[in-house]
């Protein structure tokens, strides 16, 4: 109690004495310790599993002469030759067949259409050597085809002999991938604005018109994405140049191969792989940059915007 000008006044307690909050800088330094003990066994385990083998690779690559051998062979320049046109051949090939399947699944109704749709995630969950077993199958030298040919001609040989080529090859790459475009494609045309085809058709335009005013504009990411994504795995594809068997067909996998296991040089073999995983390497940082640009919704356009787009 306290006296002022002869009234009694209640002193008021002392204000606590609270301890300074930690700054900012030492709450992020006691949280580096905890992120770096949680981040040491998957980074541990990736490295034994995978960084010290590929590091095996490469030093190995760097044998005296190796890459001067390799690269001025003739076998290795055919190989990348074939591997590029191969793969290049079955993106083209995939983008196309697969923009056309993707838009009859998604805007022309049949029955059974959302069931396909599925069969399509489950198709991507096949190993590629049984998609070529079945070609085999279908068009093999003993083949299905093949077969009821020589039953009604009485012929020695059945007509099918194209799985022994490359363009078997390509065939069954095709086969294979395309797929692997529908799936981002058919995601596209799930999120496409309905509008705009009801616009398009309202003015008068033909479903050609509309598919390529209105549905490829929209789909060019997820074509870029899955075309970019195909790529990657056509050039390091190796089970279906295997199983089909095609003859005079040497990709960049087929070369470690054979180099490897059949005539025991890994110094050659493993500067052709590193060659193949720096191409690969290469080709996956454009598909992230391509599939990261795609990702972004650019803004939505006015009715009288679309109006214009799909009528000019």
């Amino acid at each position: 109690m306290a006296s002022r000008g002869g009234t009694l006044v209640k002193a008021s307690p002392p204000a606590p004495v609270t301890a300074p909050a930690p700054s900012a800088p030492s709450a992020r330094a006691e949280r580096v310790p905890t992120a770096l003990l949680w981040a040491a066994p998957p980074v541990l385990a990736l490295a034994l599993a995978f960084l010290y083998p590929l590091a095996l690779v490469v030093r190995e690559s760097f044998a005296p002469g190796a890459y001067a051998q390799v690269l001025a062979s003739t076998s290795f320049r055919d190989a990348l030759v074939t591997t590029v046109w191969l793969a290049v051949a079955a993106t083209a090939g995939c983008l196309v067949l697969g923009f056309v399947l993707a838009l009859v699944i998604a805007f022309v109704p049949f029955p059974g259409g959302r069931a396909v749709a599925r069969f399509i995630d489950v198709f991507l969950s096949f190993p590629s050597f049984l998609v070529t077993l079945a070609l085999l199958f279908l068009y093999g030298t003993v083949g299905m085809a093949n077969g009821l040919w020589t039953d009604l001609t009485g012929a020695a040989d059945g007509p099918f002999q194209f799985l022994t080529t490359p363009w078997g090859v390509l065939l069954a790459e095709i086969t294979y991938f395309t797929p692997f475009v529908m799936r981002p494609l058919l995601a596209a045309f799930s999120q496409l604005d309905t509008a705009q085809l009801e616009v398009a058709s309202s003015l008068g335009a033909r479903p050609l018109r509309i598919v390529r005013r209105v549905i490829l504009p929209e789909a060019l990411p997820a074509l870029a994405a899955g075309g970019s994504l195909v790529l990657v795995m056509c050039l390091n594809e190796f089970g279906i140049v295997l199983f089909t068997g095609a003859k005079g067909v040497t990709t960049l996998p087929m070369l470690v191969y054979g180099k490897a296991i059949l005539e025991s040089d890994y110094a050659a073999a493993c500067v052709v792989a590193v060659v193949n995983v720096l191409i690969s390497v290469g080709l996956y940082t454009v598909y992230r940059a391509v599939t990261r640009s795609g990702g972004r919704q650019g803004p939505r356009r006015s009715p009288e915007g679309r109006r214009r787009r799909a009528g000019a």
